[in-house]
């Protein structure tokens, strides 16, 4: 059975930082890409950071490059997502996605995570 399991949210305040992690399981977590996507209320959901599954490669949205890290440790089928200074707009409920196996050209499975809050407030 597939899952995802993401955990790390919670409040924190401005300019703080929180490290969120994501469990795998189910899947061969080193052939598939993770990303981290993030909704806010009433907006919609939005990527934050990707990484491939091969060779590691980062993708980051303009709003947290610089602020936010995401990396993978493939033996722990895990994916992280280091955030620093934040702000009041990083306030969403995080997700995690893996999409994949990288090698199947078409028809790639996408399983998403149940989400984490993370709320920054003073």
């Amino acid at each position: 059975q597939v899952q995802l399991a993401e955990s790390g949210g919670g409040l924190v305040q401005p300019g703080g930082s929180l490290r969120l992690s994501c469990a795998a399981s189910g899947f061969t977590f080193s052939d598939y890409a993770m990303t981290w996507y993030r909704q806010a209320p009433g907006k919609e959901r939005e990527l934050v950071a990707s990484i491939t599954s091969v060779g590691g490669s980062t993708n980051y949205a303009d709003s947290v490059r610089r602020r936010f890290t995401i990396s993978r440790d493939n033996a722990k089928k895990t994916v992280y997502l280091q955030m620093h200074r934040l702000n009041p707009e990083d306030t969403a409920v995080y997700y995690c996605n893996a999409k994949g196996p990288f090698w199947l050209a078409r028809g790639q499975y996408d399983y998403w995570g149940q989400g984490t809050q993370v709320t920054v407030s003073s």
